[in-house]
């Protein structure tokens, strides 16, 4: 295998556009001792945050809150990691850049997975009149929403590099294509529309992609055996497709093994970041066998109904306590209902507000201690109130809005 064929297209120092990848629309506070690169910094920030950290309560495919071994979203971004690093450290690309974008690249998920994106995006058509879809909110959760202390215990925004935040707008894995090619970097991230509009802007973008689907169709395939989505026909169908290019295949991690040496040997700056032809047909038939044998199980059924409810009732219930120049008390008046639901929101959306809107007290508190960018200015109006009630929701993660769904049944 002919290693290390894009070291001379990695995005290191030695990049003609180092400057752009790594710049941030504002300086973050420096240490003189600090060892890292700006994409190893990058990768910190994004693990320190919290939205990170409620990945661990996110549905990848599977909803199953109580069970341990069924795999979430934070174990999802932990697979796309391992897998794009390998495939970067063999490509002479840096590993670090494709860490960072990996852990960030499904921040802006919603609670109950793809379902749960569903009904938001509904919810954002029909009340804003705007797409939702995540890869578009990841970006927005990492420049505008998740926030995170300085050495001062000031909260301010991420502020990530150009890079890293590129790579999570254009990580879009549903797109059928093999031979990823970089974009032109001159086209700035405000032009994305649609999920796959555009290429990354780096081929370690580029790895991410394709990163992400081997990861997710391999363990999806997992979670659905040892659920018992996959009778003894289908997992015989599925071993005989994988044994078309190995007859040694066991399981999916051999399979995804295979998938990662396959692009090491069929990549080139020439032809792209590419499965060869065998396994690129692989990758394709095992995708619409997860689609036949599994996303369309008649067992979603149940977590598809219960998910549209459960977020549509949590949006009425905060929609309509908009009440211009007094929302917050509105909000307050609300907890005798929904005390979790109501303390919660109040506090989140008291970090994005003009302080002389905030009530006086611990809300106040909290928002003085936060010098990020004021998102929802005062509440002028209720388009500005109810995109603050979409990014809210976009930000649970299941166990809580399950909660909170809980509470609203109370009386």
């Amino acid at each position: 295998m002919n290693e290390k064929k894009f070291s001379r297209y990695a995005a290191l120092p030695s990049h003609p556009a180092w400057e752009k990848l790594t710049a941030r629309k504002n300086e973050l506070y420096s240490r003189e001792d600090d060892i890292r690169s700006p994409f190893g910094r990058d990768y910190t920030r994004i693990l320190h945050s919290m939205a990170y950290r409620r990945l661990k309560h996110k549905t990848q495919v599977f909803f199953n809150i109580n069970n341990d071994h069924i795999c979430t979203r934070m174990e999802h971004v932990s697979h796309v990691e391992s897998v794009s690093s390998t495939i970067a450290a063999a490509l002479g690309l840096n590993a670090e850049l494709t860490k960072a974008i990996s852990i960030g690249h499904d921040l802006g998920h919603a609670p109950f997975g793809h379902q749960g994106e569903a009904v938001i995006a509904g919810l954002s058509k029909k009340h804003l009149g705007r797409d939702f879809w995540h890869e578009k909110n990841g970006l927005r959760f990492v420049d505008r929403l998740e926030l995170l202390e300085d050495n001062y215990r000031t909260r301010r925004n991420l502020d990530l590099t150009y890079a890293v935040r590129d790579g999570i707008i254009s990580h879009c894995g549903e797109v059928n294509e093999n031979g990823i090619r970089p974009r032109d970097i001159s086209i700035g991230l405000e032009a994305f529309t649609s999920p796959g509009m555009y290429q990354a802007a780096t081929w370690e973008g580029c790895v991410v992609k394709i990163a992400d689907k081997i990861a997710y169709v391999g363990r999806d395939i997992e979670d659905a055996v040892s659920l018992g989505f996959l009778d003894r026909a289908a997992q015989h169908e599925l071993m005989k497709m994988a044994r078309k290019n190995d007859a040694q295949v066991m399981n999916t991690t051999v399979i995804m093994h295979d998938m990662i040496i396959d692009i090491c040997k069929n990549s080139s700056p020439e032809r792209g970041i590419a499965l060869g032809a065998s396994y690129s047909r692989l990758l394709d038939d095992i995708k619409r066998f997860n689609y036949k044998h599994i996303y369309s199980h008649p067992r979603f059924k149940p977590f598809i109904n219960y998910s549209r409810l459960a977020l549509t009732e949590i949006f009425e219930a905060l929609a309509e306590l908009y009440d211009a120049h007094h929302t917050f008390e509105a909000i307050k008046k609300a907890k005798r209902f929904a005390p979790r639901l109501m303390t919660s929101f109040e506090r989140w959306l008291s970090r994005y507000c003009e302080t002389d809107t905030v009530p006086e007290g611990e809300l106040l508190e909290r928002a003085l201690s936060c010098e990020n960018e004021k998102i929802y200015g005062r509440l002028e109006t209720k388009e500005i109130y109810l995109q603050a009630v979409i990014d809210y929701i976009s930000g649970m993660t299941d166990r809580f809005a399950v909660e909170t769904f809980n509470e609203l049944l109370e009386f």
